[in-house]
């Protein structure tokens, strides 16, 4: 039976571990996000005609999304379990009646909450700088809330890997990042050579942010549905990981 007051003991401790860090998880991603639209979408975008039928500055939206999310949510996910190893409380929640899936359940639902509530807010952000309509409202809120829960896994997974704070940081900055500004984030990948669209297509990245293209504007690099078979893939393989991990142990026994 699961042990729901544990759930929400661990979901509660995560929230409010970001109102003391209110700037960092929040605040400065739509800092951020102003930013870009100040520089990209309004200073460059005016010298920029129109991506499939989109101005430039409504055309970055999904991307600035999605450079957003990941990141975010993979930074979370990965503090969120790398502390409680890092000072040694970890032993406690072993010790205590609570299951893998019940600390799981706790600590990436706590991360993909205040992803979602980023999103949100971000797309509100937008509609300072731009008139955005989105198409299909409904099929963002799914590519919205699968991609953050996808994602806080996979940052718990990189909290349970790392044992310093140099790889903490390394997954994020060195492979999820670049992957994001390489795909299509801020371009369409048939303005690039035949050869680089398809080394693009390689990319999984490339296939979420086309997802939320066609969910705002109804324009996208990939079907629709290969962008969804993409993200449930990714959530699959974190969560086949993830019990790997707690079937065998893997930085948690030692």
């Amino acid at each position: 039976m699961i042990n729901f007051k544990a759930i929400l003991a661990i979901y509660f401790h995560e929230i409010e571990r970001t109102k003391r860090t209110l700037f960092q998880s929040i605040i400065s991603p739509i800092i951020s996000t102003s930013l870009y639209f100040i520089i990209f979408g309004a200073a460059i975008g005016s010298r920029i005609n129109e991506i499939d039928g989109v101005s430039y500055g409504m055309y970055i939206v999904p991307g600035l999304l999605m450079l957003n999310l990941l990141t975010q949510s993979i930074s979370n996910g990965s503090f969120s379990t790398f502390f409680p190893k890092f000072n040694g409380t970890i032993f406690e929640l072993q010790a205590a009646p609570i299951s893998g899936i019940e600390m799981i359940i706790g600590f990436v639902g706590a991360t993909a909450s205040k992803s979602i509530l980023l999103g949100t807010l971000i797309i509100i952000t937008s509609t300072f700088f731009i008139d955005l309509n989105i198409a299909h409202p409904i099929l963002m809120i799914f590519f919205l809330i699968i991609t953050s829960i996808t994602f806080s896994m996979f940052g718990f997974i990189i909290g349970l890997w790392a044992d310093n704070f140099e790889k903490l940081t390394l997954i994020p900055l060195i492979i999820v990042t670049p992957l994001v500004f390489l795909g299509g984030s801020f371009y369409s990948i048939n303005m690039l050579p035949e050869f680089w669209q398809n080394i693009s297509l390689l990319n999984p990245v490339l296939y979420l942010v086309s997802g939320f293209k066609y969910s705002f504007y109804e324009i996208s690099d990939v079907s629709i549905m290969t962008s969804i078979i993409t993200i449930l893939i990714i959530l699959l393989i974190c969560i086949l990981f993830i019990i790997i991990i707690f079937v065998k142990g893997y930085n948690l026994r030692n």
